[in-house]
Parts: structure tokens; sequence; C-alpha cells
């Protein structure tokens, strides 16, 4: 059956033959997409994660499928109805729906008005029904009349109730009644009487009305949620007529009087049994689209946000800001070690502004301090004026860092773990520091749900946004490479090959045996296998190591071929790494094999010009204006810096310093038509914006993008 899944594979992504099979191949050999995509390029054809990915998918779906096919088999085989033909049919299908038609003749059922006219012998006048060439059905209807049924009427009705579920189960009637929802179903959403006023929030969705196909995923998933929570009544459905129609076309075949009882049939089976069967998937059908839209949102941000810019090992002063509880500081030296902290009063009602100028001025100082970072909740914009306006004796750059989901840590068990004698205010302040320091090292401790970059993400399935959002996670850990000696578990779980236990592993061996000292050293780790290693090995960086490679993205199993281009360049490893003029000596074709081609040889290269250096672009300083603090000091026109906080599929949030980030509708983004936000806008962006409208009441604010 392999064999008929690498082909439906191949057919849907266009890919070739040979990159289907060996990708499943080396999946089923428990290799990682990063590891795939990045070591194994000569086996896929170069298929990046998102293709290994898709077919990975589609692949788990088939399975799936595959398992469906054996309960079904089985179910049917207990029934003694499984002959050779049916067994074909099912064996050969490999779309979820058409399996459960096929099945659904089969599929053991409550008591229906089917079964009980059968009961009553008349599936043989549905049969003669069925056939239209009966001239007098009320004769013929005539012969049925005995026990339970009392008269023709009777007889004509439960033959009808049969005709009527055999429609239903009809294949053909089916597929086409399918197609019709595909092409001309209408969602409708209308307000349960009584409940306008709790159900204020969804107002647009009162009394609304689209087609399905063309329903954006974030209004499908706002009358979702609407629905759930008992406001509104919603439902999809396509014109009855063109439903009978379609019908007709299928099952009336003369213009006897028996015709008319299949139409009568039609009209029923219809009503009260396809159409609410249809409508249940493309409601599931729907959802699951809207899901997926959601999700990919929600991990495009997340992606941008985990390779936002990094200020480095750095010593930076974190303060979380606050009014009457004052704000906690905290000094980290350039691993993110916390070495002291301490709360000030700047801000109302204290205004203890000497004093916390003092201690600000003493701790810089003291701990040598190159950064300060303030988080951008409450009393941010108070703190980062006063800390400004400061006469520091040393150069200190100011940055304001997003607080989403810092709470959440502290009050963690991973923040307890590793501050287990500090409270949450100290936790959070560390969490902002270490965000400024690495975004990417401090933001995988956290859900990632409770970041907050996404659109409706608790309304998603939510096994589906973990599994996509853990990938994201794990392809930016990969991509940018782990420090082997300062990582810690949270970071290097997400490691290719690793995962919470290997993790664990790797710290403690660390405490037992000081700093790893090469790469080939972590085969020493309990339980890390050759299997392991090898996918672990080329995404963990070793400065300062005694192979220089062991600081590179190049894999140990390649190691042997950067020595053998120095050998014949009469150079050491060393050498090659830092004179671009040996690199430029080097013929690739002359080292490829079997196993190794062009394209793993062009990728050593590359790597040989830049060991170890991370992808993400530089930090850059940003400030709000002075002019705003608060949104009452908005006004409809100005021009303001801001960043780019959120994007949906309907425009993008920016922070301009109110502590109400403002909305610039896809429709404000450009001059031009915008497909897409996330096609002119990224996470963290630096905008200049103008404000459209403000709402002080309800909060909002709407700002625009456009060239003036």
């Amino acid at each position: 059956m392999i064999k008929k899944q690498i082909q439906i594979i191949r057919n849907e992504l266009t890919l070739s033959n040979e990159q289907v099979e060996n990708t499943i191949n080396l999946l089923k050999k428990g290799a990682t997409i990063p590891f795939i995509s990045r070591y194994r390029k000569e086996l896929t054809g170069n298929l990046d994660e998102v293709q290994i990915k898709s077919i990975s998918m589609k692949l788990l779906k088939l399975e799936e499928i595959e398992k469906r096919k054996g309960t079904i088999l089985k179910s049917i085989k207990e029934q003694n109805k499984l002959t050779d033909e049916l067994q074909n049919k099912i064996v050969n299908v490999f779309d979820l729906n058409d399996l459960e038609d096929i099945y659904l003749p089969f599929k053991q059922k409550r008591k229906t008005r089917a079964t009980i006219a059968k009961e009553k012998g008349l599936e043989p006048l549905a049969q003669i029904l069925m056939k239209q060439d009966v001239l007098n059905i009320q004769s013929k209807a005539k012969e049925f009349i005995k026990g339970d049924v009392k008269n023709k009427d009777d007889a004509l009705s439960g033959a009808r109730d049969i005709i009527a579920e055999w429609i239903n189960e009809n294949q053909t009637a089916r597929k086409k009644i399918r197609l019709l929802f595909s092409r001309n179903a209408i969602i409708k959403s209308k307000v349960i009487k009584n409940k306008e006023a709790e159900a204020i929030k969804y107002t647009d969705y009162f009394a609304a009305e689209e087609a399905l196909k063309r329903s954006a995923s974030h209004r499908l998933l706002a009358i979702r949620r609407a629905e759930a929570e008992g406001f509104l009544r919603v439902s999809i459905s396509i014109n009855e007529e063109d439903a009978f129609e379609c019908l007709e076309k299928i099952f009336i075949k003369s213009h006897f009087d028996a015709a008319e009882q299949i139409r009568i049939a039609i009209k029923d089976s219809y009503k009260r049994l396809i159409s609410s069967s249809i409508e249940n998937e493309f409601n599931k059908i729907s959802k699951e689209k809207a899901d997926n839209e959601a999700i990919n949102v929600f991990a495009k941000n997340l992606r941008q946000l985990l390779l936002a810019s990094p200020l480095g090992q750095m010593r930076v002063l974190s303060i979380d800001p606050g009014f009457r509880t004052g704000c906690k500081v905290v000094c980290l030296d350039q691993q993110g070690n916390l070495l002291h902290n301490e709360t000030i009063y700047p801000n109302k009602p204290q205004q203890d502004f000497k004093i916390a100028a003092k201690k600000i001025a003493s701790l810089v100082n003291a701990y040598k301090i190159d950064a300060i970072a303030i988080g951008n909740g409450t009393a941010s914009r108070e703190t980062e004026y006063f800390v400004k306006k400061l006469k520091l004796d040393r150069k200190v750059n100011v940055f304001v860092v997003s607080e989403n989901g810092a709470s959440i840590y502290s009050a963690s068990s991973v923040a307890r773990e590793e501050f287990p004698e500090y409270d949450v205010t100290v936790r959070g302040s560390v969490s902002i520091g270490r965000r400024l320091m690495d975004p990417l090292a401090e933001l995988v401790k956290l859900d990632p749900k409770s970041i907050g970059v996404g659109q409706y993400q608790h309304d998603v399935e939510q096994h589906k946004l973990k599994d996509s959002l853990d990938d994201v996670v794990q392809s930016c850990v990969n991509l940018v490479g782990v420090n082997l000696n300062t990582a810690s578990k949270h970071l290097l779980s997400y490691v290719s090959g690793l995962g919470p236990q290997l993790a664990q592993n790797i710290v403690d061996y660390r405490k037992e045996n000081n700093l790893f000292k090469s790469r080939n050293e972590l085969q020493k780790v309990q339980r890390l296998g050759s299997k392991a290693f090898e996918q672990c090995a080329g995404f963990l960086r070793i400065t300062d190591a005694k192979n220089p490679l062991d600081n590179s993205a190049v894999h140990p199993e390649s190691y042997f071929i950067v020595k053998k281009m120095s050998d014949d360049l009469n150079c050491s490893v060393k050498d090659l790494l830092e004179s671009e003029e040996l690199r430029k000596k080097i013929n690739i074709s002359k080292y490829i094999s079997d196993k190794i081609g062009i394209l793993t040889l062009s990728d050593i290269v590359n790597e040989l010009a830049k060991p170890g250096r991370d992808p993400r672009d530089k930090i850059k300083l940003f400030e709000f204006s002075n002019d705003v603090y608060k949104i009452s000091d908005l006004k409809i026109g100005m021009i303001l810096p801001g960043i780019i906080t959120n994007i949906t599929n309907f425009g993008a949030f920016v922070d301009i310093g109110v502590h109400q980030d403002g909305l610039v509708h896809i429709s404000e983004l450009k001059n031009e038509f915008v497909k897409n936000p996330a096609d002119v806008v990224k996470l963290n962006q630096h905008v200049k914006v103008k404000v459209i409208d403000v709402d002080i009441n309800r909060k909002r604010i709407q700002l625009s993008m456009k060239e003036q």
C-alpha cells in the first residue's frame, strides 16, 4: 500500500517519486524534519522544512484512512456482507468521505423509519417503486395491506421511508450534493432572541450571511465562538430546489405515477437526512480550514517573534515597571545570571526620583551595565522617560521589551525551578532582561499560546495548534543553533533528536563534568545514543572548541571532507575557516561521492565562511513619540512611530506607546490592494503610522500606513 500512498502524495504535492519515497523512509527511521532538511538534501532533492512537513502530514492522514478501512472491513465482515467486489472497492478508496459513504449502508444504526418499514414487509414495494415501471401504484400498494400496514397510504409512506434512506446512502447522490455545497453553500448567522445586549461585541453577525467559500477565517471563527457562547444560531445550506433538481436527475427515470413517489421521497431524504449530514461535513471542513489559516498566522508570527533580533551576551539592567508597588530592578551578567535585585519608586504615588536615580546610577556602575531593558506594561512609558533623563557615567542604550507572557512565566514551574528563592516580581524582571539578550532562548520556556501573537488561538483545535507551534519552535532553535555549554534544558529540548529527558541529561553531565570540550563528548551523555547524536550534533555549538568545526553547522559526519579539503590545500582546518583566499581554491566537484553531492558540499563551503554566525538581524534602537503617553494624548492626523506587535488576516496591530495597540486595517496598509498583511509587514518592524480614528470609551485606535 505504501506505493499507492507515495503516488498520491507525489501527485498532490507535485514532487518526484524519489523525493517522496526517500523522505518517508527518513521519517520512518526517526529522522527529524530540521535534520532531513539541513543534512539530507541529496536524498530529498533539496526539499525545505515546509515540504517535508507536508509529506509527513499527508502520510499521517493516509495512514489514518488505512486504519479506518481496517475497522470498516472488520465490521462488514462480521455482518457476513463483505464481498470481494466490496472489499476491493474499500481497499482502493483514499478519500475519507468516499470511504464513509461506502460504509454508510452497513453502519449499525438506531431504529429508523426505514427499518420500521422494512419490519412491516414494505421493502419489496420500495423496490417496485424504484423501478418506476408500474402503471397502477395504488393497486400495487393494496397488496401490502396487512399486519401493521393499515391502508395504501401507510404502505406507500413506508416504502418512501425506505427509498429516502437508500437515496441518503447512495454514493453518487452524496457526491453531487457535496459538490453543490462546495460551490454554493451559504453560511448564515442570527442572534438568539433577548441575547442582543450580552452579544454586543458580535453585532456584525446578528443577521449575516455570505458564501461559505468566501468566509474569511477570522469571521468564521468569530461566528463559531459566538455560537458556542450561546449568542448566535448558525447554519450552512444551499438552495433546496437546486438540491431537489440534482437528485431528481439521478433517481427519476420515468413519467409514471411511481416517479411522483420517488420525487416525494427525494425531498424527504434531502430535508431529513442528507442536508444535515452534509451540513455537518461542511461545518467540520470550514472549521478545519479556518483553524488551519489561524494556526498558520500564529505560526508565522511566532517564527518572527522567536527570530527577533537579540542584543547578545551583554550585561543588562532589567526593569519591570509599576506604579504603587514600584519598579522591580534586576542586574544580569552576560549569560543572563541574576546578580542583584531591588525595588525603586520613581512613579506615582511615591515619586522618589532622587533615590531611584541614585540607585540606577550606582547599579549601572557597579555591574558595568551595557543596556537597560524596560517592560512595556503598566508604567512603561513613565519609567522609560525617567530612565532616559538620567545622567549616567556609561553609555547605556535603553530598550522597551514586550512583556507578553512574562507574568505566566514568572508563576510557572520553570521559573520556580530556576529561581526558587525569589518571588514572581523578580522572575518577571529577569525574563524581560533575558528576552532582550536572546528572545529565542527565553521564549522557549513559555507555552507559545501565552505569547499573544495570533488570532482566535483559543478557538482552534488545540492539539493541532500545539503541534504546529512546537514545529515552529523546533525549526527556529535548529536554524539559529544552540550553545551546548550555556543553553538551558528548555532550549536544548527543542534541538533535533533530543527532547526533555536527553536535554536534562546533558545539563546533568555539564554539572558533573564542567563544559563540553567537543561534540563527540555528547556520546558520553546518559542514553544519548548514535541515532540521537546523528540528529542533534550539527545543531549544537561549542565556542573555543579544539576542533573549530564544533562551533559551526558542519555535521561531524562531514568533518573528514573538510579535513581532506584542508589537506589538499596544505593548510589546517582553522586556516581554511580564517582565509577567504584558501576557500576560493576549493573545487567542490572533486569531493562528490555516492553519498555526498553538490548540495551538501555547497552548504559545507558556505558554512566555512561564517561558522557559528547567528542568522538573526542586529537589534535596532526604537523610540516612541515624546508627545504621547496615553490614549487621550492622541489626535487624528498625528504621525507616530510604532512597532508591529501582531499580524492577523485582517490587519496589523501597532504599539505606539499608549498602552493600547492600534489597528492598521488591511485596507490601510498600502495605497494599493493588499491580499495578505504578512506580505507587507513583519513582527517587530519599526513603522510610521497616521492616527485616523480614536474611540477612548472602547479603547480602539485606528491607524493607517498609507502614503499621503
